[in-house]
């Protein structure tokens, strides 16, 4: 059990808030949802399936429905006792969220859940560090003994299991080779790493999934696409709407020298936490950005991509995927992470 009863107690507030303004009890059935709730439990059996737990959030209090097969691993393991008490067993032929209707889906309350989510707790900020800590250093370790000829089927393999072996679940991992380094989204093949090579992992651990683009071979000039990054940065500011940030970042392209459409061949990126982002940001996501809050911003041109999950505090930008052992360069007052040579 890692979860914090001053966090969940603010938690179960901000919840009460929403269902208050729904009108009725709250069914919370998402990954990010239940696992932003209940102080970081794990959610899942399979990365690929449904929870395996709901909440039905009342006037009364909380009741999980938990699948029977799942029940004794989570009261023992990862519940707080207070919840572990309102646990209702349900068969495992029976999807929990069916057990727990009726009540008001998430689908038709989900601005208001990320708006609850979005401003993170002194715990969960506590759980980020450690997580989006450790997955630099497994870029770190994974990436320094890499060479040319390796293969990214062989590089995601090692980045995997040294994220594995810190208890955090692979949820993406991408390596692209010289050969492939025009696709955005590279699915490792039986190609070879080459001249330069781009590693993107998305790692999970407590429900904080931690994002980190690394670059290792040969150094390009990457100060346009930091400047396109800071643009993101100084325009996500708490009290601002995320679709003006995301315009001002997408404006940025132009006067770094790339297309000015560059930012349509692919997302942008946004908030994180919870959810690999939280939202996607785009032209219509008006969320309102709040102090406390995680992002993971991802500009990328042709050859180019940078990418870290950061917290933006009332001191400023804290970078969480962050490894001193990894070479970096200051842009704007923040340390941004370098391209790093073969061993």
């Amino acid at each position: 059990m890692v979860g914090s009863y001053l966090d969940r107690i603010e938690k179960q507030q901000r919840i009460a808030r929403v269902r208050e303004s729904a009108g009725g009890p709250l069914l919370l059935t998402s990954h990010e949802s239940i696992a932003w709730y209940l102080e970081g439990v794990r959610t899942h059996v399979s990365l690929a399936g449904p929870p395996v737990l709901a909440v039905r959030a009342d006037v009364d209090g909380d009741t999980l429905y938990v699948a029977d097969n799942e029940a004794d691993r989570l009261i023992a393991e990862e519940l707080l006792p207070e919840d572990a008490e309102r646990v209702v067993r349900v068969p495992w032929w029976i999807p929990p969220a069916a057990a727990a209707e009726p009540a008001i889906a998430e689908t038709e309350v989900g601005a208001a859940l990320r708006a609850a989510r979005a401003g993170m707790l002194p715990a969960e900020v506590g759980r980020y560090r450690l997580i989006a800590g450790e997955t630099a250093e497994a870029l770190t370790e994974a990436l320094t003994v890499v060479h040319p000829a390796q293969t990214e089927r062989e590089t995601a393999s090692a980045v995997s299991a040294a994220l594995a072996a810190r208890g955090i679940d692979p949820l993406v991992v991408l390596v692209a080779g010289s050969e492939r380094s025009g696709f955005r989204h590279p699915l490792p093949t039986s190609g070879r790493l080459g001249d330069r090579a781009m590693v993107v992992v998305c790692g999970r651990r407590h429900g904080l999934i931690a994002n980190a683009t690394r670059w290792i071979g040969e150094s390009v000039d990457d100060e346009p696409i930091l400047a396109v990054e800071h643009a993101f940065f100084e325009a996500s500011m708490p009290g601002r709407r995320l679709d003006d940030a995301f315009a001002a970042g997408c404006a940025a392209y132009g006067r770094a020298g790339f297309d000015a459409d560059e930012w349509q061949r692919h997302h942008q990126g946004g908030p994180t936490g919870y959810a690999g982002r939280d939202p996607r940001a785009t032209a219509s996501t008006a969320d309102l950005l709040v102090e406390n809050q995680a992002f993971a911003w991802n500009p990328t041109a042709p050859g180019v991509k940078i990418e870290d999950t950061v917290l933006r505090t009332a001191e400023g930008w804290e970078v969480l995927t962050i490894d001193d052992r990894w070479p970096s360069v200051e842009y704007e007052g923040m340390l941004r992470p370098a391209t790093r040579p073969y061993a």
